[in-house]
Protein backbone atom coordinates (compact mmCIF):
# COMPACT_ATOMS: atom_id res chain seq x y z
CA UNK A 1 0.00 0.00 0.00
CA UNK A 2 1.20 3.52 -1.06
CA UNK A 3 0.61 6.51 1.14
CA UNK A 4 0.73 9.89 -0.27
CA UNK A 5 1.75 13.34 0.70
CA UNK A 6 -1.61 14.31 1.86
CA UNK A 7 -1.98 10.94 3.65
CA UNK A 8 1.28 11.68 5.63
CA UNK A 9 0.01 14.96 6.72
CA UNK A 10 -3.17 13.33 7.64
CA UNK A 11 -0.49 11.30 9.85
CA UNK A 12 1.77 14.05 11.23
CA UNK A 13 -1.09 16.40 12.04
CA UNK A 14 -1.40 17.63 15.25
CA UNK A 15 -5.20 17.01 16.85
CA UNK A 16 -6.16 18.88 19.74
CA UNK A 17 -10.08 17.83 20.93
CA UNK A 18 -11.88 19.02 23.92
CA UNK A 19 -12.02 16.62 27.01
CA UNK A 20 -15.07 15.11 26.47
CA UNK A 21 -14.02 14.25 22.83
CA UNK A 22 -11.47 11.75 24.26
CA UNK A 23 -11.98 8.19 23.44
CA UNK A 24 -10.69 6.61 26.67
CA UNK A 25 -12.83 4.24 26.81
CA UNK A 26 -14.99 5.19 29.65
CA UNK A 27 -18.25 5.08 27.09
CA UNK A 28 -18.08 1.40 26.40
CA UNK A 29 -21.24 -0.39 27.28
CA UNK A 30 -22.63 -3.87 27.71
CA UNK A 31 -24.40 -4.54 24.56
CA UNK A 32 -21.82 -2.66 22.31
CA UNK A 33 -20.45 -4.78 19.11
CA UNK A 34 -16.76 -4.99 18.40
CA UNK A 35 -16.00 -3.89 14.78
CA UNK A 36 -12.75 -5.47 13.45
CA UNK A 37 -10.85 -4.05 10.13
CA UNK A 38 -8.41 -5.94 8.64
CA UNK A 39 -4.99 -5.98 9.33
CA UNK A 40 -2.13 -6.49 6.23
CA UNK A 41 0.08 -8.93 7.73
CA UNK A 42 1.89 -9.04 11.35
CA UNK A 43 1.99 -5.03 11.34
CA UNK A 44 5.92 -5.38 12.63
CA UNK A 45 4.51 -7.44 15.20
CA UNK A 46 5.96 -11.00 16.47
CA UNK A 47 9.11 -10.86 14.44
CA UNK A 48 11.45 -12.54 17.16
CA UNK A 49 9.32 -15.49 16.81
CA UNK A 50 8.95 -15.41 13.43
CA UNK A 51 12.43 -15.32 12.83
CA UNK A 52 12.35 -18.53 14.86
CA UNK A 53 9.25 -20.29 12.95
CA UNK A 54 11.50 -19.24 10.04
CA UNK A 55 14.78 -21.47 10.99
CA UNK A 56 12.52 -24.22 12.26
CA UNK A 57 10.57 -24.53 8.78
CA UNK A 58 13.89 -24.10 6.54
CA UNK A 59 11.60 -22.09 4.02
CA UNK A 60 13.53 -19.89 2.03
CA UNK A 61 12.08 -16.61 2.04
CA UNK A 62 11.55 -16.22 -1.79
CA UNK A 63 9.52 -19.18 -2.01
CA UNK A 64 6.12 -18.34 -3.15
CA UNK A 65 3.36 -17.85 -0.89
CA UNK A 66 0.25 -17.50 -2.00
CA UNK A 67 0.73 -14.40 -4.90
CA UNK A 68 3.92 -13.53 -3.51
CA UNK A 69 6.75 -15.04 -1.57
CA UNK A 70 6.62 -15.71 1.87
CA UNK A 71 8.99 -13.05 2.53
CA UNK A 72 7.40 -10.35 0.87
CA UNK A 73 4.48 -11.76 2.28
CA UNK A 74 5.71 -11.33 6.26
CA UNK A 75 7.12 -7.98 5.39
CA UNK A 76 4.05 -6.26 3.71
CA UNK A 77 4.08 -2.66 4.99
CA UNK A 78 1.40 -2.01 7.73
CA UNK A 79 -1.66 -1.14 7.42
CA UNK A 80 -2.56 2.93 8.53
CA UNK A 81 -6.27 3.27 9.34
CA UNK A 82 -6.19 7.39 10.54
CA UNK A 83 -7.90 8.19 7.18
CA UNK A 84 -11.02 6.17 7.76
CA UNK A 85 -11.24 6.10 11.55
CA UNK A 86 -10.84 10.11 11.61
CA UNK A 87 -13.99 9.84 9.27
CA UNK A 88 -16.09 7.78 11.50
CA UNK A 89 -15.59 9.50 14.51
CA UNK A 90 -16.30 12.69 13.32
CA UNK A 91 -20.08 10.65 12.08
CA UNK A 92 -20.83 8.26 14.26
CA UNK A 93 -20.11 7.62 18.35
CA UNK A 94 -16.77 5.59 18.89
CA UNK A 95 -16.59 4.22 22.57
CA UNK A 96 -13.38 2.69 21.92
CA UNK A 97 -10.58 2.08 19.91
CA UNK A 98 -8.27 -0.72 20.04
CA UNK A 99 -4.84 -1.17 18.12
CA UNK A 100 -4.27 -4.46 17.62
CA UNK A 101 0.15 -4.19 18.38
CA UNK A 102 2.66 -6.44 19.89
CA UNK A 103 0.35 -8.37 22.48
CA UNK A 104 -2.15 -9.17 19.96
CA UNK A 105 -6.33 -8.72 21.01
CA UNK A 106 -5.66 -10.75 24.32
CA UNK A 107 -3.46 -7.78 25.45
CA UNK A 108 -4.82 -4.79 23.59
CA UNK A 109 -8.37 -4.73 23.50
CA UNK A 110 -8.69 -5.15 27.51
CA UNK A 111 -6.79 -1.53 27.81
CA UNK A 112 -10.05 0.23 26.65
CA UNK A 113 -12.18 -1.92 28.48
CA UNK A 114 -14.59 0.04 31.75
CA UNK A 115 -14.09 -2.69 34.76
CA UNK A 116 -16.15 -5.32 34.85
CA UNK A 117 -16.49 -5.91 31.31
CA UNK A 118 -15.42 -8.16 28.78
CA UNK A 119 -14.90 -8.80 24.97
CA UNK A 120 -16.42 -12.02 23.67
CA UNK A 121 -14.84 -12.60 20.31
CA UNK A 122 -15.70 -15.39 17.62
CA UNK A 123 -12.34 -15.89 15.98
CA UNK A 124 -14.74 -17.57 13.04
CA UNK A 125 -16.61 -14.40 12.13
CA UNK A 126 -13.52 -12.85 10.02
CA UNK A 127 -10.96 -15.36 7.30
CA UNK A 128 -7.41 -15.08 8.75
CA UNK A 129 -4.91 -14.33 6.51
CA UNK A 130 -2.48 -17.49 5.39
CA UNK A 131 0.47 -16.22 6.73
CA UNK A 132 -1.02 -16.58 9.94
CA UNK A 133 -1.96 -20.34 9.43
CA UNK A 134 1.79 -20.69 8.22
CA UNK A 135 2.84 -19.41 11.02
CA UNK A 136 0.75 -21.02 13.29
CA UNK A 137 1.56 -24.62 11.57
CA UNK A 138 5.32 -24.42 11.38
CA UNK A 139 5.97 -23.33 14.33
CA UNK A 140 3.43 -25.35 16.27
CA UNK A 141 2.00 -22.25 18.14
CA UNK A 142 -0.71 -22.91 20.59
CA UNK A 143 -4.00 -21.21 19.51
CA UNK A 144 -4.69 -19.07 22.02
CA UNK A 145 -0.83 -17.73 21.97
CA UNK A 146 -1.07 -17.06 18.17
CA UNK A 147 -3.97 -14.34 19.39
CA UNK A 148 -1.49 -12.73 22.60
CA UNK A 149 1.31 -12.83 20.01
CA UNK A 150 -0.05 -11.74 16.43
CA UNK A 151 -3.07 -9.87 15.31
CA UNK A 152 -4.44 -12.82 13.12
CA UNK A 153 -5.89 -10.53 10.65
CA UNK A 154 -7.35 -7.82 12.74
CA UNK A 155 -5.00 -4.77 13.09
CA UNK A 156 -7.95 -2.25 14.63
CA UNK A 157 -10.62 -2.80 16.46
CA UNK A 158 -13.60 -0.44 17.54
CA UNK A 159 -16.14 -0.50 20.03
CA UNK A 160 -19.68 0.91 18.86
CA UNK A 161 -23.11 1.24 19.64
CA UNK A 162 -25.18 -1.67 18.53
CA UNK A 163 -27.61 0.59 16.94
CA UNK A 164 -24.84 2.33 14.42
CA UNK A 165 -22.95 -1.18 13.80
CA UNK A 166 -23.96 -1.58 10.51
CA UNK A 167 -23.80 1.88 9.38
CA UNK A 168 -20.20 2.13 10.38
CA UNK A 169 -19.37 -1.19 8.80
CA UNK A 170 -20.93 0.46 5.11
CA UNK A 171 -18.55 3.35 5.82
CA UNK A 172 -14.95 1.47 6.21
CA UNK A 173 -15.68 -0.32 3.05
CA UNK A 174 -16.33 2.48 1.37
CA UNK A 175 -13.37 3.81 2.43
CA UNK A 176 -11.72 0.47 1.06
CA UNK A 177 -11.60 -1.19 4.64
CA UNK A 178 -12.40 -4.83 5.21
CA UNK A 179 -14.33 -4.65 8.45
CA UNK A 180 -17.11 -6.64 10.14
CA UNK A 181 -18.06 -7.33 13.35
CA UNK A 182 -16.28 -9.79 15.33
CA UNK A 183 -17.84 -9.44 19.26
CA UNK A 184 -19.75 -7.75 21.38
CA UNK A 185 -19.19 -6.42 24.89
CA UNK A 186 -20.71 -8.49 27.59
CA UNK A 187 -20.77 -8.30 31.45
CA UNK A 188 -17.55 -9.95 33.42
CA UNK A 189 -16.63 -10.75 36.86
CA UNK A 190 -13.76 -9.76 38.85
CA UNK A 191 -11.84 -12.82 37.96
CA UNK A 192 -13.18 -13.54 34.13
CA UNK A 193 -10.73 -13.12 31.37
CA UNK A 194 -11.13 -10.32 29.85
CA UNK A 195 -11.23 -11.23 26.66
CA UNK A 196 -13.18 -14.41 25.51
CA UNK A 197 -11.89 -16.01 22.28
CA UNK A 198 -15.01 -18.51 20.92
CA UNK A 199 -14.72 -20.88 17.70
CA UNK A 200 -10.98 -21.88 18.65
Amino acid sequence: MSISPKDIESILTVIVVEKSGIIDGSSVRIGDKLIGIASSGPHSNGYSLIRKIIDVSGDPLDSPFGDSTLGETLLAPTRIYVKPVLNIIKQFQVNALAHITGGGLLENIPRVLPRNTRAVIDTNSWEQPAIFDWLQQQGNVESREMYRTFNCGIGMVMAVSADEADSILDMLRQHGENATVIGSIEAADDDQERVELSGL
